[in-house]
């Protein structure tokens, strides 16, 4: 049986942590060249390179930042085990590890994972955001329990998964009060020329909206492109322009950026879907998400 010094691999995971040997060498209470030895003697049993150096500091390799990851999960794993010892009540919550598309309202997303908040009072919520691809990846090895995104996945990522589909909204237009009250009249013919904000052509919402505006022979000035929803909707506040927005959160965005409402995109759609490695869900806050969607966003 192989045989792993955990005292060398906490050294490790400090310096992960902390970012450098001298940190980490702080909150053990011994020299930085006694940190350095035993990560290295720990890179000898386990014939890997863990850290690799990046401007002044340390950061884990590839295979470093799995250890580490596993390292998080043993020292937590002891804790609970000490605090059990001392008769203090344990009991590791529920996880829901979610990956969001980065390019997925952050208010859908959050009203499509508060059911499973609402159900499960103890449920600990861990929230990724990222591209599609950097998330395929990880729930592939089951690191994400759960992708939620604007699209269906990607026969291309070659990933044995499924998308279950979550719901759709209507997408309304909004502006600051200024360029509403300008805009709304003659909407939709007033778009022609108007300055507008879009997501990035990897959005379906910017898809949809490019060809909305061609089948009504509308040409606006597109005034900026956002791959970060948020940071189009601080622009939007900021009066750079008109944009959509799903109509399901129309009243929240409303409220949040102090907008008003130009119109209704007639037609537009935006869908959103649950992809997960299973057929059948099986995770709880999973199940529950999906249940809840079933009624109109």
């Amino acid at each position: 049986m192989d045989w792993l010094n955990y005292h060398h691999l906490l050294n490790f995971w400090l310096v992960v942590r902390e970012g450098s040997v001298k940190r980490a060498s702080e909150l053990m209470h011994v020299t930085p060249a006694s940190i350095s030895t035993q990560v290295k003697q720990l890179e000898r049993d386990l014939d890997v390179k863990l850290l690799k150096k990046q401007g002044r500091g340390l950061v884990p390799t590839e295979m470093g930042a799995q250890v580490a990851e596993y390292a998080s999960e043993i020292f937590s794993t002891g804790h609970e085990l000490m605090e059990m010892i001392k008769g203090r009540p344990v009991g590791k919550p529920l996880e829901l590890r979610v990956g969001i598309r980065d390019v997925m309202p952050k208010l859908v997303a959050f009203r499509l994972l508060k059911p499973a908040l609402e159900q499960n009072q103890q449920l600990r919520l861990i929230c990724h955001e990222g591209e599609m691809s950097e998330l395929v990846a990880a729930l592939a090895i089951h690191k994400l329990d759960v992708i939620l995104t604007d699209k269906t996945l990607d026969p291309l990522y070659r990933v044995q998964a499924y998308s279950h589909q979550l719901g759709e909204s209507d997408v309304s237009i909004v502006a600051t009060k200024e360029l509403a009250k300008k805009y709304r009249r003659g909407f939709p013919s007033s778009l022609d020329g108007a300055p507008f904000l879009l997501p990035m052509n990897n959005s379906v919402l910017r898809r949809s909206m490019d060809l909305w505006f061609s089948e009504l022979n509308l040409a606006p000035n597109v005034k900026g492109e956002f791959a970060d929803s948020a940071m189009l909707k601080i622009a939007g506040r900021q009066g750079l322009g008109l944009f959509a927005i799903p109509a399901c959160i129309e009243d929240e965005v409303i409220e949040i950026y102090g907008l008003s409402k130009v119109g209704l995109a007639a037609g537009v759609k935006e869908q959103f879907y649950a992809i997960s490695v299973e057929r059948k869900l099986k995770h709880p806050a999973v199940i529950a998400i999906r249940e809840d969607a079933r009624s109109p966003l």
